[in-house]
This record gives structure tokens, sequence and C-alpha cells, in this order.
């Protein structure tokens, strides 16, 4: 930091398991990842290509390249991986996740309908290759899931083999753990967190009151994702109490 401030939050450090920042990057170019990184590379812990933009992102072994040579870990979003398991192509699926050295891929069923376990077994297996993110919702507003059904499954995601996993909001912020207002669907938070530990789940959380809210429920260290390249400085002061929103909220903590 810059200076310094006395009751500011502690914050984890990187490379962290608790307390992360997941960018969403929805068609940067290389100078855009560039400029990003200058500035807000040292707050960001992970990037996701955006569903299944890296199929047609130009230079993409070049945008990948740049964000490993500032230590930040970037995965295809689970749409790819839905676009690769629909048409029975699996294996390409691995071979791609090879090809361009991925060391991360999310393995997600928000727009193809999937048997659970089959999609554990795909989560078992790719596990074996690589760090596994499975995403747990649906894209669809009109499927709404009860708690203990989300609470089951994301309890076996997690045996099955998946580092975190991902409560569903898309990049808009208004399905799955959202109302279609975007606002937060509190007692399905609530019932999740009686059954699944708050650091094995990312919330995506691409809204500054949702992001606000998930803070203030859990902590500066709450693992928040979709977050826009221009939002994780701001993200980062909401975090340490140093905006408006959470300017008194740590300050007696």
């Amino acid at each position: 930091m810059n200076y310094t401030l006395n009751n500011i939050p502690e914050r984890t450090v990187k490379p962290r398991q608790k307390g992360l920042t997941m960018v969403m990057d929805k068609g940067l170019s290389l100078r855009q990842v560039e400029d990003f990184l200058e500035v807000a590379g040292t707050h960001t812990d992970i990037v996701k290509l955006g569903w299944a933009t890296s199929y047609v992102t130009p230079n993409l072994k070049e945008k990948l390249a740049l964000y490993r040579s500032a230590g930040i870990p970037v995965y295809f979003g689970g749409t790819l991986f839905e676009a690769f398991a629909i048409r029975n192509q699996f294996e390409d699926y691995q071979r791609v996740l090879d090809e361009f050295g991925m060391e991360y891929a999310e393995v997600s069923d928000g727009s193809m309908d999937i048997v659970h376990e089959e999609k554990c077994e795909y989560i078992a297996k790719l596990a074996k290759q690589v760090t596994v993110i499975s995403e747990v919702g649906s894209k669809d507003a009109t499927k709404i899931f009860a708690p203990y059904k989300w609470i089951q499954l994301m309890k076996a995601e997690i045996e099955a083999g998946s580092w975190k996993v991902i409560a569903e909001a898309r990049e808009g912020g208004n399905v799955g753990i959202y109302r279609g207002t975007g606002e937060v669907r509190e007692g399905l938070v609530d019932e999740i967190l009686t059954q699944i530990p708050d650091e094995r789940i990312i919330w995506e959380a691409p809204q500054k009151e949702q992001q606000v809210w998930f803070i203030k429920l859990i902590g500066s260290n709450v693992n928040l994702g979709n977050i826009a390249p221009a939002e994780v400085i701001p993200l980062e002061t909401i975090r340490l109490g140093l905006r408006g929103d959470t300017f008194d909220y740590f300050l007696n903590k």
C-alpha cells in the first residue's frame, strides 16, 4: 500500500485460498490486458475468459502468456466445457486444455441439461489433469433450486474433486443466487453456508451492491467472482472499508 492507515481489515496474501477476486475477461485486447495488469494485477487472483470467448479470441496464446507472466492463473469459461461435452468431444476438450497449457478448468451445466452423476464424473476426470472449479446453478432464470439442492450439488462436486464451487449468477448478476432485480436470495445463501465452508465457494457478484452484501456477511476475505476488470480496484477498497458502502463497517471490529 502507498501509506499507512490504522484499523484496516487484514487481507489474505497471494496465492490465497480465501479472499479471491475472480475477474471476467469478456474479450480484452492484448494492450488492454497489459493496462489491466499494471493497475489491478496485484489484486487479481484468477481470470476467467468468459463463457466460450476463447474460441474466437485473437492472439489467445499471447493473451494467456501475459496473464501468466503476472502470476495470474487463467481458465476458460464453463460454457466452453459444455460446448465440447454436448457434442461428445470431451477428450478433444482435454486436448485443448493441454495444447494451451491450462492449469485450471471450469465444469458447469448452466446451459445444458446433464445428469449430475455424469457431471461429477467429468469433474473427477479433469481433476487428474488440472485444478477444477465447478459451477452450480442454471443460467435459466426460470430454474430455481431449493436450498437443500444447492447444498447437495455443491457437496457432491467438492467430493468429486472441485477445488472451489461457483454460485451461479451470470455476468449480469440476475439469476441463480439473485433475483431478477439483482437482489440477493438471502435465505438461500444463509442455508448454503450452514453446510458448505465459505472458503470453498466463489460467489459471482458483478454488481457493487452484491459485493457489499457478501463482504458485510462473510468479511473482507470472501471469494467473489465475475468482477469486471475496471471494478477490481473499487472492490478492493470495499473489502478494506475505504469506500462509503463499508466505510465504518470494520472500524469497531
